[in-house]
């Protein structure tokens, strides 16, 4: 089936009743100490959701992401939404852009043209690439009420099939960060064939704290990042792992709710320290929650965090990743094996680099360097 073109249009129904849900939002109080010590500020929500209600206009960013060509296409038993944005230049090499949780397309839009048309940033047209960025099965505009749940080997599948049964490329590039970085790390176990080569930011390597008996002391201080994470950091895994269609039924009721689940980790994931509409704007964080909102997505969304605690790591035990690989270090992603311990399943690591700045959403945080690295791998491979 060809894909069929798409606009984002909320209705105005929808718009209205978030902004009477808003107006009636129950706040809870703030417990003693730090104002972000045990979670959302209260304080910060209460200013963050005020603005959203009467000074957010989401038909601005609606239009912002209906400026680029959106399709949907039949795969998989779902509809698959994706952007599907021509490169301009000689050769534009075909990329697979994808994102994570709690993100969405939105993460994308600064990055993009910088991709597409380097031209127009100062780069070179040869650079160029033609990007297919999809929301991923079972989040946002790739959602719909009932349909069947995906888990990151099913997302890699489907993907990759998008790529090449649907757009016709026989062999692509691929890109991501969170489970974007995780499911462009499982095509290269499961799809090598179909691939140029992958780029992340985030790496599939495996999270156990005694899975090196005699470590260097690189390999040391990542081992006690790994325990303070699984220690402080995790909970959101274990109710998304666990009870996703509990944790659903609040975040799907209160538009609060959502933005404090979300803006936590934007917060605590990115390069802001501490401030975290020093990196991002509200307009940048409430497109994406929104985005959350409308669709009625965020249960679906926790899936790949379930099928992670009821399956085997998506690379399987003496598994390996072939395909030529390249890595960018941000130093606030929220955790960064060694070189030494990845290598033990990316087997072709081309290119290592060590950012300045950024976390977690590199494509938002810095969206000039991410591009400059993602061109500067892949122009050996075209």
């Amino acid at each position: 089936m060809q894909p069929e073109a798409f606009t984002l249009t909320v209705p105005d129904t929808a718009i209205a009743d978030l902004h009477e849900r808003l107006r009636r939002t129950r706040f809870p109080d703030q417990a003693p100490g730090e104002p972000w010590a045990y979670g959302t500020s209260v304080e910060y929500l209460r200013g963050l959701t005020e603005y959203w209600r009467t000074g957010f206009d989401w038909r601005a960013q609606e239009a912002r992401l209906n400026a680029f060509p959106q399709f949907k296409a039949a795969l998989h038993d779902i509809d698959v939404h994706f952007l599907h944005v021509p490169g301009k230049g000689p050769n534009p090499c075909p990329l697979l852009l994808m994102h994570g949780w709690p993100g969405s397309v939105f993460e994308f839009l600064d990055l993009i043209p910088r991709l597409t048309d380097p031209a127009s940033f100062g780069g070179d047209p040869a650079d160029a690439f033609t990007v297919v960025a999809p929301s991923l099965p079972g989040y946002g505009l790739s959602f719909r009420p009932g349909q069947r749940r995906f888990g990151i080997e099913e997302i890699a599948d489907c993907l990759a099939d998008l790529m090449t049964e649907t757009l016709g490329y026989r062999r692509f590039a691929a890109q991501g960060g969170d489970w974007g970085g995780i499911t462009a790390s499982r095509m290269g176990y499961a799809h090598a064939d179909r691939l140029i080569g992958i780029h992340v930011n985030l790496l599939a390597v495996r999270r156990e704290p005694g899975m090196l008996k005699d470590p260097t002391p690189e390999e040391r201080k990542y081992l006690e990042e790994l325990a303070n994470w699984l220690k402080e950091e995790t909970g959101y895994q274990w109710i998304q792992g666990t009870r996703p269609q509990t944790l659903s039924f609040g975040l799907t009721d209160s538009p609060a709710g959502l933005a404090a689940w979300i803006v936590e980790k934007f917060r605590a994931w990115s390069d802001c320290g501490g401030d975290v509409e020093s990196v991002f704007t509200r307009d940048q964080l409430l497109a994406n929650i929104s985005l959350y909102w409308f669709t009625g997505a965020i249960g679906s969304s926790f899936f790949p965090y379930y099928f992670r605690m009821h399956r085997p790591w998506p690379i399987p035990e003496g598994g390996t990743i072939g395909v030529p690989t390249g890595y960018s270090e941000f130093p606030r992603e929220i955790l960064r094996a060694p070189r030494s311990l990845t290598e033990r399943t990316y087997t072709d690591i081309r290119r290592w680099t060590v950012m300045q700045r950024g976390g977690h959403f590199a494509a938002m945080e810095q969206p000039e360097a991410l591009a400059g690295e993602i061109a500067a791998f892949f122009r050996k491979l075209r």
